[in-house]
């Protein structure tokens, strides 16, 4: 059924379409390593001032022949102020972008998710370093680095706003009932439920049975030491690993995100470009859904298609086997909890309640009276649950904190925030001067505070298992990665590029003395309507390169023993909360596997216990960007 509003909506787009013929789009074609072009202001609207800083909004109209991201640059004598854009493919959108971030950097958001992006109506918008004042504009430019075919983007209609007008110009659906971007075409693109039933079934018959050198918690039986019941770590000739509940090795090789759907986000205003939206997603978004399990993606509308009422049972029993027969023996964060509690494969833990989710830029008020109070509450109602559990590898205590690297300004973010005993203690703290350098001591000693509290009431109630740290983004300072090794078992980082930096590991190792864990990495690709992620590779063969010579690089590292892979299905075409709409997944839309993924996977995993153990060498072969 259509949209009510869709007649309304396609005459207001001719009637702009038509006020924006009278002048050619600018047209761009990405070619080469690096392609930049940029147009002095005049030539792209002859009344725009070089005056920015009393609007709101650059707005302008643009249609990208790909999903991968161009960079839109301000320039003036000083230099460039710069955002990147993920577009949507192959339709215009109008795009409203805030002034604001180019002129200084995004302090609101607790982690590097939030704080890094923003989304809007057919793009999403990547904050950056570069920023500063917009008083002398002189040009404007648009660049893209390592482009993939080619790909083409028009310009036209730029204005300077005082308010939002973003929009997508469509009177035709651009994701289809199985949330499939109609504008473009793949091999293997699902046309009819028929077909992906046959798909679904054959997979199922191709599934092989247990590994029998594996163990029931997917150690390697080919090598052992000593069994506790539990998880737990040991270096053993040079080498650190994992020791599974019976006591054998075990290299963590999870993913992350094995749920059964990836929620569609931001539907109001944008329902037209959908061609049927799954059952329950107009009322989950609105908060007045009534089913105890709803239906709110596509994804897990296809879930409903393939197993019918009883969808998630058979989901956890299909994911069991699919990880078996895969090499997958760990389900990574932000996953199913029932996974889990399912005690088929081993998993993690990702606590929260520490006060993070509401502390600015990520650190929470450690300094409130009722802190440690508020820690062992939540720390008693997450970890009790999981205490005799020998299928818990670990707790992650948290996810890249925003503050790191950034603590001048976290400092006058919570300077500039409302009173509160925080604020009082760094008040206090800077009474004798303040300094970027007094400025970093104050974060040290609130994060020092807040792994003292947190780490103590996890250990109060659960002595066995694993503490795995906090998925920092980037290394942290040499200061602040010292105060985690008397606190954690584990250090983990989510660690994106084409290989795992040796050095990197290497030095938090020398630091701290403790195994690394990578919470998160994957390589993407500019497909299907979706974008290739922070890690691209040209195509589905080349991205698996990109996985085999990732994980089995990372292996090598004495101190490496697990590698995550980020995500277990692609994300929705239109975006997530965020705006991320990544090509990632080892799994599609349609719950279908990535072939060449699964071949990679299988095949990395049959080599670990060799390649840590330093008996083989690691994979040369790296990918090809584009």
């Amino acid at each position: 059924m259509k949209h009510n509003f869709l007649p309304v909506i396609t005459a207001i787009a001719a009637i702009l379409f038509s006020c924006s013929e009278s002048k050619k789009p600018l047209t761009v074609r990405f070619e080469g390593a690096y392609s930049e072009k940029n147009w002095k202001i005049s030539v792209i609207n002859k009344e725009l001032p070089s005056d920015w800083s009393s609007y709101r909004y650059l707005t302008f109209e643009f249609n990208s022949g790909t999903t991968q991201k161009f960079v839109l640059s301000l320039h003036d004598a000083g230099g460039k102020r710069q955002l990147e854009i993920l577009p949507f493919m192959g339709v215009w959108v109008r795009a409203s972008i805030p002034i604001i971030h180019f002129q200084k950097m995004n302090t609101e958001g607790i982690d590097q998710a939030s704080i890094w992006k923003t989304p809007l109506a057919g793009c999403w918008i990547g904050f950056t370093r570069n920023v500063g004042p917009v008083t002398s504009i002189d040009s404007l430019g648009v660049s893209m680095e390592k482009p993939v075919g080619s790909p083409s983007l028009q310009l036209r209609n730029f204005r300077l706003t005082n308010n939002a007008e973003d929009t997508i110009f469509t009177d035709v659906p651009l994701v289809d009932e199985f949330g499939q971007w109609i504008n473009c075409d793949w091999p293997g693109k699902a046309i009819s439920l028929e077909e992906l039933k046959k798909a679904w079934t054959e997979e199922e018959m191709s599934l092989n049975r247990k590994n029998p050198d594996i163990s029931q918690f997917g150690g390697f039986k080919k090598a052992k030491s000593k069994q506790t019941g539990f998880f737990h770590v040991e270096k053993i000739d040079g080498k650190w690993w994992f020791i599974d509940p019976e006591g054998y090795l075990f290299y963590s090789n999870g993913s992350c995100c094995i749920e059964p759907g990836t929620d569609l986000a931001r539907l109001k205003g944008r329902e037209y470009i959908f061609r049927k939206l799954p059952p329950d997603a107009i009322d989950y978004e609105n908060g007045k859904h009534k089913t105890k399990s709803p239906v709110v993606s596509y994804y897990t509308w296809n879930l409903t298609r393939r197993f019918g009422d009883n969808w998630h049972e058979k989901w956890i029993e299909l994911s069991n086997r699919r990880m078996e027969a895969w090499g997958i023996n760990t389900v990574g964060n932000w996953s199913d909890p029932a996974l889990g509690n399912n005690h088929k494969k081993a998993y993690v833990a990702t606590l929260e309640g520490w006060g993070i989710e509401n502390g600015k830029m990520g650190m929470p008020d450690v300094y409130s009276q009722n802190y440690e109070a508020i820690v062992d509450s939540a720390a008693a109602k997450q970890c009790l649950p999981h205490l005799k559990d020998p299928w818990l590898l670990g707790y992650f205590i948290g996810n890249e904190p925003a503050w790191p690297g950034r603590e001048t300004e976290l400092a006058e973010t919570i300077l500039n925030g409302e009173e509160s005993p925080i604020k009082e203690a760094l008040r206090k703290f800077l009474a004798d001067g303040d300094t970027p350098e007094k400025r970093k001591k104050f974060a040290s000693a609130t994060f020092d505070r807040f792994l003292t509290v947190v780490c103590k009431a996890i250990k109060k109630y659960d002595p066995d298992h694993l503490n795995l740290g906090l998925r920092f983004s980037d290394p942290p300072s040499d200061e602040i990665t010292k105060l985690c090794k008397t606190h954690f078992n584990v250090f983990s980082i989510n660690h994106y590029g084409y290989s795992v930096n040796h050095d990197v590991v290497q030095h938090l190792y020398e630091l701290t003395g403790l195994p690394v864990i990578i919470g998160e990495f994957h390589f993407g690709i500019p497909r299907r309507g979706l974008a290739p992620g922070l890690v691209q590779t040209r195509d589905p063969d080349e991205r698996a390169v990109a996985y085999r010579y990732y994980v089995e690089n990372a292996a090598a590292h004495p101190a490496v023993i697990g590698t995550h892979w980020f995500q277990w299905i692609d994300q929705p075409s239109t975006g997530r909360f965020d705006g991320e709409n990544y090509n990632i997944g080892i799994l599609d839309v349609t719950d279908r596997p990535y072939p060449e993924m699964l071949k990679a996977i299988q095949e990395t995993f049959g080599r670990l216990l060799e390649v840590h153990s330093g008996k083989e060498p690691p994979v040369s072969r790296e990918a090809l960007p584009k």
